[in-house]
């Protein structure tokens, strides 16, 4: 969740660390720093706070040298402040780390090590990994790379870290178990980081560490090894992806920005995936047809807002392509022993592919026997190397911590994913196929359509911002809408928000409904079966005098005649409609936001690859 940045090479490292750190600072931290090696000794700043601190603190104390490494913190183990801020060193400050994940035996690796002496500044359960360390070396192991090595044989948990020895004055070390890590390959220089992003100004030839790994860098080259002294050859991958993709473009935030892109990239997706017969096409897909048609279940496993998708997903399969499905958050699957056989294919969905909880359930589940599909945002990340098949969404970089584009890409995914099962398993006819991927090409204009109606949901966004707590309703395929609705608003604007299943009202939420409660009902298709118990729902508001936003069809007067304000959307086939109707809600969200002067991109408290359990 934290960021980490790192450089080996012939210039200064520092203004390679501090514009790494600024790329990342989308994936939520709370402290900041940076080690260099100069003249043979470590030379370390770091504080409490945004980015902006650290930049102050090198200017009145100016900092240079070579290689470096750099780090932006979001507390798990002791709270945000100087001491427990990153980079940490052993006890003869000549190594220094910094680390992203959980070492979970850390308390007793701690206690071990102050028996022997050791003395800890802070509250971190980073602290244990530069100390254990510096005990292997008095122990006696052959260099600092075997010192290393036996350190983090001991270490249970997650991390991927960056090291520095000052006797090692060349060499940048890396190593990665269940955290996300690359390496990046310069002209003279090598780099690390924890995402993509923070060195695509450097270079855009990567090396993606597997769990397990240890790179050992030089200006010069790169070695990698896994624990036990093995050499690895490592695999140099082009990044797709321009630098221009992960700035603003104009925009006043990448959230607003993303919520623009959402058109092109859903275009995008329908003309790689729709063939000219109206056919899902699935380019490369492993799952053999003869594997579809046998498919017993299908279980969606993942977390946030893509388990909200993954809701939406299971209401496609079985509806159309008529597979029991089940959807289970990540983190809850693993510890209810579900009944899983290898009849069941396993969807996981992550937008950054390194989603701690997902990864965890892959494994298991690949324990157990089953095939794993993912769909996910970002080549290379370990969900997708780990999987037997990936749909990408290709959405492209995704800065804003709150998702929007990804969530309508993974959305998108369901759809043409349902209409290739479907068709292999003969649920839906050719001409119905033709039907749905017709309605599938309208959307890009619907959600323009709907961004061409922002300046109306800032105005309701500023009647409706200032209240405590905001009810979101919604039926069948928008009930998840309802739910991500709330979760958008919620990150954001910080304002208490609970999305509900509009027939579940009656079971104890409306009991909270009065004349301030903002309730917003999403409410399209006048022809749909669930319309009706729709605006039964919302006259139940009404005559509680809740403060009614309505999602509604365009020209739909009986809502009109109900509500207190209205978002109008065009008139899509229910099935398709969440992709639209949730962009309207990501704008309600990010007005209200504004209105209440948050910080949109980069929320308290969230990080946006969440690479913790």
């Amino acid at each position: 969740m934290c960021g980490i940045v790192g450089f080996v090479g012939r210039r200064n490292a520092v203004p390679v660390l501090l514009e790494g750190l600024k790329r990342l600072e989308y994936r939520g931290y709370d402290s900041a720093g940076v080690a260099v090696l100069l003249d043979g000794q470590l030379q370390i700043r770091k504080c409490v706070g945004r980015l902006r601190n650290l930049e102050q603190q090198l200017q009145q104390a100016p900092l240079a040298g070579a290689p470096g490494i750099g780090h932006t913190r979001w507390a798990t183990h002791g709270e945000p402040s100087d001491v427990n801020s990153h980079p940490h060193t052993d006890s003869s400050g000549r190594i220094a780390v910094v680390h992203n994940g959980i070492i979970e035996n850390y308390q007793e690796l701690r206690r071990e090590l102050e028996q022997k002496g050791h003395i800890f500044r802070s509250e971190t359960d980073t602290e244990v990994i530069p100390h254990l360390i510096e005990n292997e070396l008095a122990d006696g192991a052959a260099n600092f790379e075997d010192a290393v090595r036996r350190a983090l044989r001991r270490a249970r948990g997650a991390y991927a870290l960056g090291i520095l020895f000052a006797d090692d004055p060349e060499i940048l070390y890396a190593a990665r178990h269940g955290s996300p890590l690359i390496v990046g390959v310069g002209d003279g220089e090598h780099f690390i980081a924890s995402d993509v992003p923070a060195i695509l100004n450097e270079t855009s030839r990567v090396i993606y560490l597997n769990d397990g790994e240890i790179a050992v860098l030089k200006a010069d080259g790169a070695s990698v090894f896994t624990l036990d002294g093995r050499a690895v050859r490592p695999e140099i991958k082009k990044v797709e992806f321009q630098a221009e993709a992960i700035e603003r473009a104009g925009f006043e935030t990448f959230m607003m920005k993303e919520i623009h892109e959402q058109p092109r990239v859903l275009r995008s997706l329908i003309a790689k995936h729709i063939d000219s017969n109206g056919h899902a096409q699935l380019p490369g897909f492993s799952l053999a047809d003869e594997y579809i048609k046998g498919l017993a279940r299908i279980m969606i496993v993942s977390c946030g807002t893509a388990y909200h998708a993954g809701m939406y997903g299971r209401l496609l399969f079985e509806n159309l392509a008529h597979v029991p499905v089940e959807t289970d958050l990540a983190s809850e699957f693993r510890y209810r022993n579900p009944m899983v056989d290898p009849g069941t294919l396993i969807i996981a969905v992550s937008q950054s592919g390194e989603t701690a909880d997902t990864l965890a359930s892959v494994r298991l589940a690949r324990k157990w026997g089953c095939k794993v599909l993912s769909i996910c945002n970002v080549r290379g990340s370990t969900l997708t190397r780990e999987s037997d098949a990936v749909f990408y969404t290709e959405a492209g970089p995704e800065i804003g911590v709150a998702s929007t584009k990804a969530y309508t890409a993974q959305l998108m995914a369901f759809c043409l994913l349902t209409l290739h099962i479907a068709r292999i398993r003969g649920t839906i006819s050719d001409s119905a196929t033709r039907e749905l991927a017709r309605a599938l090409q309208r959307i890009p204009d619907a959600v323009h359509y709907v961004l061409g109606r922002k300046d109306d949901i800032q105005k309701i966004a500023g009647k409706h911002h200032d209240g405590p707590s905001s009810l979101y309703l919604g039926r069948k395929y928008n009930y998840p809408t309802a739910l991500e609705g709330a979760l958008k608003n919620k990150e954001i604007s910080y304002q208490h928000a609970e999305g509900y299943a509009a027939g579940e009202m009656k079971h104890g939420p409306i009991a909270l409904i009065n004349e301030y409660l903002p309730v917003v009902c999403i409410c399209t298709r006048t022809e749909d079966e669930v319309y009706d118990k729709m605006i039964s729902n919302i006259k139940e508001v009404e005559a509680r005098h809740g403060r009614i936003i309505a999602v509604a069809t365009e020209n739909d007067r009986t809502v009109a005649g109900l509500a207190e304000d209205v978002i109008s959307v065009p008139d899509m086939r229910d099935e398709f409609s969440p992709i639209v109707n949730i962009v309207a809600l990501q704008l309600l969200a990010y007005y209200a936001a504004q209105a209440r002067g948050t910080d949109i991109d980069k929320p308290r408290n969230l990080a946006k690859s969440v690479t913790v359990e």
